[in-house]
């Protein structure tokens, strides 16, 4: 008797799996990868920034050292844009290191003569070395944040690390991490309170009005360091709208009336106390013609005209936001009154060291915006032509489209290789059904175009990345992390080492041109009389140096 034999089963063929790009361009993980980032910043600063002879990168370096000099002094001091946070925070790094025997001259009476050469430039040295270490420690410590707000902001935290070095290694960053300049505070925090205001309005709590109060403090922080960033301020409304959804619906507790009315109270009570001791300021702002009668309201000839509108649009927004994702009304009204209670503690930092002009031009940002615009602008707006301000703006808008090509107009810019791959992302995406995502990408890189093209009329220079690059990264952010699924196409990997290796090049483009420019301070007497009266410099024959 024969048994039978057992025939084996074919083997079914192994299929590869497929790889997974974020994985392995994150191989270090979340922190080791975030220490990796920051050693990056430290080396590309000390290399490219740090040791550079102290008057080559003048402009703005010089104005807030003079004036974090005179308020150690006890002078008053005024920078139009204002600069506040960024003075300040050189003006106490000076007073560590005095402290601290590690800086002679923390005060301008402490200055050498300019007829002293020697003496002058090794002063100078010192204290601009000094305060570009506080350029890269800011910088450095806004990469932090950036990088916890967007593994809030996002599920996968390799997406948030690879966003992270996206913004560590931006032109703006790049750029204002060895130069003292007021864009970088500005721009990061108004960034700072719109990823706030993405993740509450997606992921409701409890606590969401005091996240709305936080995010409208650190908006009026920003505008207090740079006036500029009234321009993102008025975006905001427009961003969030499309970010809400069925998840964004109160929770429990604000559908409980007793409760949630009463928290919504306490919220106005706190709200009205803190207006009531903003209103000096406020009333200043918009009577400003004691503190700064050179500066011209910019319409019907009354100041606090567009501000009203603003905030008229700002509320606007948030009952919007309200009505179509069913946002409780104890909640709406709580948000609203968290906006007052935040902005109103923002502008109160203004009295930590108080300067009547600071708080005008603050208070009054376009009008004296228009004082720095170029002569089209200017006239553009003095006519009252609203075509001639459109033409201006369509300009400018085909000017910042032409840069985002980087092959017709090329820049130390490589964020505009990431528009290359998010406005066919937008494409798919709307194409696939996933239309909430598309317009959220779309609405972030149409207003990185609408302020960019409005930045043209300065140049659009290098520093005012700040306001859009990350922009463009969170509009990138939210493509990947709705289709996550593309990390594992098989082009995946090949297109984005690419971008990571032009991401790294371009963006130390700025820093070696700074580096190996070839120009003397001489420039530097074009405006050093005006901005930095009592601080002769050995070059130039005015103002008179004292012996």
């Amino acid at each position: 008797m024969t048994k039978p034999v057992a025939i084996p089963e074919p083997r079914r063929p192994v299929l590869a799996r497929p790889s997974d790009t974020f994985a392995r361009l994150t191989p270090l993980g979340w922190t080791s990868g975030l220490i990796f980032i920051v050693a990056l910043l430290a080396a590309s600063f000390v290399l490219a920034g740090y040791f550079v002879v102290y008057w080559l990168t003048a402009d703005m370096d010089f104005m807030v050292v003079y004036s974090a000099l005179l308020l150690n002094d006890g002078q008053p001091a005024f920078f139009p844009h204002p600069a506040y946070f960024t003075v300040l925070g050189v003006k106490l790094w000076f007073q560590v290191l005095h402290h601290l025997n590690l800086l002679d001259t923390s005060s301008l009476s402490r200055m050498p003569p300019a007829s002293d050469r020697l003496a002058f430039d090794a002063a100078m040295t010192s204290v601009i070395r000094a305060a570009r270490v506080v350029a890269w420690m800011t910088a450095t410590s806004f990469v932090l944040v950036f990088a916890g707000l967007a593994r809030w902001l996002v599920r996968d935290w390799r997406l948030a690390t690879l966003a992270t070095f996206a913004f560590a290694f931006s032109g703006g960053v790049e750029f204002h991490m060895r130069v003292l300049r007021s864009e970088m505070i500005a721009g990061c925090l108004i960034i700072f309170a719109l990823m706030i205001l993405i993740t509450v309005s997606r992921r409701p709590t409890i606590w969401r009005p005091l996240a709305i109060a936080a995010a409208a403090m650190l908006c009026v922080l920003g505008l207090e360091n740079k006036i500029h960033a009234i321009l993102l301020i008025a975006a905001l409304p427009l961003l969030i709208l499309p970010f809400g959804g069925p998840a964004s619906a109160s929770t429990q507790f604000w559908s409980n009336s007793t409760r949630a009315w009463l928290a919504t109270l306490t919220m106005a009570l706190v709200a009205g106390l803190l207006l009531r001791a903003a209103l000096p300021l406020i009333a200043l702002g918009l009577d400003p013609t004691t503190a700064m009668p050179s500066l011209h309201p910019l319409l019907l000839g009354k100041f606090g005209v567009y501000q009203l509108g603003l905030l008229a649009w700002i509320g606007a927004g948030m009952l919007t936001f309200a009505v179509v994702w069913r946002v409780c009304l104890a909640e709406t009204f709580a948000a609203i009154f968290a906006v007052i209670a935040g902005a109103s503690l923002g502008l109160l930092a203004l009295l930590i060291e108080y300067n009547p002009s600071n708080v005008v031009i603050v208070l009054n940002p376009i009008e004296e915006m228009m004082t720095f615009a170029d002569q089209s602008a200017a006239s553009a707006i003095d006519s009252g032509n609203p075509f001639a301000a459109i033409g201006l703006f369509l300009s400018g808008v085909a000017s910042v489209l032409q840069r985002y090509t980087f092959v017709l107009f090329t820049s130390p810019r490589p964020t505009v290789f990431l528009t290359w791959l998010i406005v066919p992302g937008i494409v798919y995406a709307w194409r696939r059904g996933e239309r909430q995502t598309a317009t959220q990408s779309a609405l972030l890189m149409l207003c990185a175009i609408a302020i960019d093209s409005l930045g043209i009329r300065r140049g659009l220079k290098v520093e005012y990345f700040i306001f859009t690059d990350p922009l463009i990264i969170i509009a990138g952010m939210v493509l990947l992390d709705r289709m996550n699924d593309l990390r594992f196409h098989k082009w995946a990997y090949p297109i984005s080492a690419t971008l990571v290796a032009l991401h790294i090049g371009v963006s130390q483009a700025e820093p070696i041109r700074m580096v190996t420019a070839r120009r003397g301070p001489e420039r530097i007497c074009e405006w050093n009389q005006h901005y930095l009266p009592l601080l002769p410099m050995p070059w130039c024959e005015l103002p008179a140096k004292r012996p």
